[in-house]
């Protein structure tokens, strides 16, 4: 995967890219949330990504956020199409105890957040995004070979050209460096289903 393909929506506070490693230092105040319970709209978040037309496929991400330490510190994998329509997955800060491995999938301005709680002492995590037409897949791994399913949804602005990659941010006063290795981009590893209905 070549990162030299990968164009900034909003370049962070400060960044290093390579052919292997991209470090994002995340701005205070800097999210992406829209509308649902909070009310409030949040779109200001730095987003690295890439375009493609590609029906499926799967992107694969390791992150690592040892340096978070802030409520709600956050990195991981995105597809952002625009303000209102875009997903993405990630772990994201709370306290010494524990934090949330989550995702949030905004369609048409609309955003949810689906959680699980894990250890604070996990600081690295895998991703894998799948594509199957406009329905796409969010996986993680806390070693990069096995992966497990955080959600399938469907995207309605999602069945044409889409924009992938990663992202970083700190929701309140705070800054962190977020590290991204490992890129990949690989045939769909999000099998077709072929059971019975339902299955």
């Amino acid at each position: 995967m070549n990162i030299q393909n990968m164009k900034w929506t909003r370049e962070p506070l400060d960044f290093h890219a390579d052919d292997n490693r991209v470090e994002i230092t995340t701005g205070p105040f800097t999210d992406l949330w829209q509308r649902t319970y909070y009310h409030f709209r949040n779109d200001n978040a730095p987003v690295l990504q890439m375009k493609t037309k590609e029906k499926f496929f799967s992107f694969v991400v390791k992150t690592d956020f040892a340096q978070s330490h802030h409520r709600f510190d956050q990195c991981g994998i995105v597809m952002y199409l625009d303000s209102e329509n875009w997903l993405k997955a990630s772990v994201e800060y709370e306290n010494d105890s524990f934090q949330h491995l989550g995702s949030v999938v905004t369609n048409h301005g609309y955003s949810d957040w689906a959680t699980t709680a894990i250890p604070a002492y996990v600081k690295t995590m895998w991703y894998r995004l799948s594509r199957r037409e406009d329905d796409y897949c969010i996986e993680c791994s806390q070693n990069g070979v096995t992966f497990s399913q955080m959600r399938v949804c469907h995207m309605w602005e999602g069945a044409g050209e889409i924009s992938f990659g990663i992202y970083a941010c700190s929701p309140e006063d705070s800054s962190f460096k977020a590290v991204f290795t490992d890129m990949q981009i690989t045939p769909c590893a999000w099998k077709a289903h072929d059971g019975q209905q339902p299955d």
